[in-house]
């Protein structure tokens, strides 16, 4: 629970950008972010005496997503190779905001993501479009968020499995797609679905784990292949992956710590996905949920820099920084002051609204009156989607047999 007084933006009038002397094009673009939140904190402590406490405008974002999920205009061509992602930012997001999919929607969303799976196995982008890791890693927690056997009946875990073979390369890398392009989210996306639909077999992710593994960088955090740069996103994929299969004693976590904990803005109090580039929503959860996951890690090894109570970032900063700051006056969140709001934004300041609010002690930004009404629903820190629904799938896709592959795929 906090007070006026606790609450990081007032605390921050001094903690400003230093370019040393030396202006530089990233420095001029940093203290215009910083200027543009400071701006947006100052006028919230100025209202203070009418409204002490951020408030999450849960009803503004749920007409905001229903619409999105009912129609979409024209200007989202461009996303139509993105189309389960637009069910899963959607449906995640109002399962996080308390909202519940009625039946009809249910039976729809899972007859067209039946028309997104390829026959050979695998979800494309929409119906008839090349199948994709990262779209089937969409189709999936999509699936066991509407958690009926319709919806998990709708994949087909053979062709699945067949396909993700199809995408593992010898060096235990994936590709994201047949002919595609190796990336350390395909190793996460095959991880996450194989996890959640019992798919996982040791021939499936040979050499995958030493793979991850080369991944991390000198900074601490994960590349997307060997040898690049150190990137949230990726960095989150890396972890999760290694977590998911059993591999954690890989990662350096020690290194991966201290990098993405010096990934949280000192002004902002969000995250920036990578060294020397500006704060973005997005990675609320995609720098945020790699702590209950180093937590995990620490706890397993008696670590002593384990709070019992916290994650080890500040929780609060994070949690002021979306709600006082990437709420859409209409609606919908966004990646930072002035930019437009979205449903990847959205979903993804919701779930790192959720990881910030809860670590082992309930950590909500609010008073007597307001804290219930900003408390959002739990996430899995592996599969981000709803802890219940992950579990509920697993426990039905477990009763079934692993997939025999055939040797000549």
């Amino acid at each position: 629970m906090s007070t006026i007084d606790s609450l990081y933006c007032t605390l921050i009038h001094n903690v400003r950008n230093n370019d040393e002397g030396i202006p530089t094009v990233t420095s001029r673009e940093q203290d215009r972010v910083e200027e543009n939140v400071s701006a947006i904190y100052s006028e919230f402590i100025s209202d203070m005496d009418i409204e002490p406490i951020p408030i999450l405008m849960r009803e503004k974002h749920k007409r905001f997503l229903i619409k999105g999920i009912q129609h979409l205009n024209s200007c989202f061509e461009c996303l139509d190779s993105s189309r389960p992602w637009l069910c899963y930012w959607i449906i995640h997001s109002l399962q996080l905001l308390g909202e519940t999919p009625p039946a009809t929607l249910i039976e729809d969303v899972s007859a067209f993501l039946g028309q997104c799976q390829s026959p050979h196995g695998g979800f494309g982008g929409g119906p008839e479009q090349l199948p994709h890791l990262a779209c089937t890693y969409a189709a999936v927690n999509v699936l066991c968020l509407l958690g009926t056997q319709t919806a998990y009946d709708v994949i087909d875990r053979p062709k699945l499995q067949e396909f993700m073979h199809r995408c593992h390369q010898g060096d235990g890398s994936f590709i994201m797609h047949e002919g595609g392009e190796v990336d350390i989210r395909g190793a996460y996306c095959a991880a996450s679905v194989a996890g959640l639909t019992n798919l996982y077999t040791e021939s499936l992710f040979d050499n995958t784990g030493e793979w991850l593994s080369r991944c991390q960088t000198y900074e601490g955090g994960f590349a997307g292949m060997p040898g690049l740069e150190a990137h949230g996103g990726y960095t989150f994929c890396g972890l999760a992956a290694l977590i998911l299969l059993d591999r954690p004693s890989l990662c350096d976590v020690d290194r991966l710590l201290s990098w993405v904990a010096h990934r949280q803005c000192k002004h902002e109090g969000g995250f920036q996905g990578r060294t020397n580039k500006l704060v973005d929503g997005c990675y609320s959860f995609w720098q945020g949920a790699c702590f209950p996951l180093i937590y995990q890690i620490l706890s397993n090894n008696n670590d002593p820099a384990v709070d019992s109570n916290a994650w080890l970032f500040h929780q609060g900063a994070l949690q002021e920084y979306i709600l006082i700051c990437c709420q859409h006056y209409g609606g919908g969140l966004i990646d930072k002051p002035g930019k437009y709001r979205d449903y990847y934004h959205t979903c993804y300041c919701l779930s790192g609204l959720s990881v910030a609010q809860n670590s082992k002690s309930k950590a909500s930004l609010g008073n007597e009156n307001v804290e219930c009404f900003n408390d959002i629903g739990k996430v899995h820190p592996l599969h981000n989607i709803n802890p219940e629904a992950a579990y509920k799938a697993m426990k039905y896709f477990n009763q079934q047999e692993i997939p025999k592959v055939s040797t000549f795929l």
